[in-house]
């Protein structure tokens, strides 16, 4: 290899879903944390997705949160190089809580799901959502990577 050119990204992406009821799109939801990754420069990564059901997700918010109760995605950096703009992380996304919410804002459970990765992806990537401010930006970006993979969000 040249000098010039840069070296191939490295990334890897494992999705665990074997214990719950709903049909996960593997595939769809691996091509979007691909696609953030990529968009924002990150050139190594090892993400887990864990997809989980909502009793699984009430006790991970116990656990982590000292929540008592369920939520749509988690999502945990475990290391960042800014340097070498390396990633490793985890999110964990309830397919109950999405299939629940997908018939309140009228679009499918796979895309609510997607929805959810995204999400838990940003907050790898280091966007926040604490403030008015910044939970628009958040949106902002969660409706652009749903575009870039061919989904139109509901209106709210």
């Amino acid at each position: 290899m040249s000098q010039r050119q840069t070296p191939k990204m490295a990334i890897r992406i494992a999705i665990n879903a074997d214990e719950q009821p709903h049909a996960i799109d593997k595939p769809r939801l691996k091509k979007a944390v691909r696609t953030i990754l990529k968009a924002t420069g990150i050139r190594s990564a090892e993400v887990s997705i864990g997809i989980v059901t909502d009793d699984r997700m009430h006790e991970l918010n116990r656990q982590f949160l000292n929540h008592d109760y369920p939520t749509d995605v988690l999502s945990f950096v475990l290391s960042y190089d800014e340097k070498r703009k390396s990633l490793e992380g985890e999110i964990i996304a309830s397919s109950d809580y999405a299939a629940r919410e997908a018939a309140i804002y009228g679009w499918s459970s796979h895309d609510e799901l997607l929805l959810y990765i995204i999400h838990g992806c940003l907050h790898l990537v280091g966007y926040d959502d604490t403030t008015a401010r910044a939970k628009k930006e958040m949106t902002e970006a969660e409706t652009k990577y749903l575009k870039q993979l061919g989904v139109e969000r509901p209106k709210t």
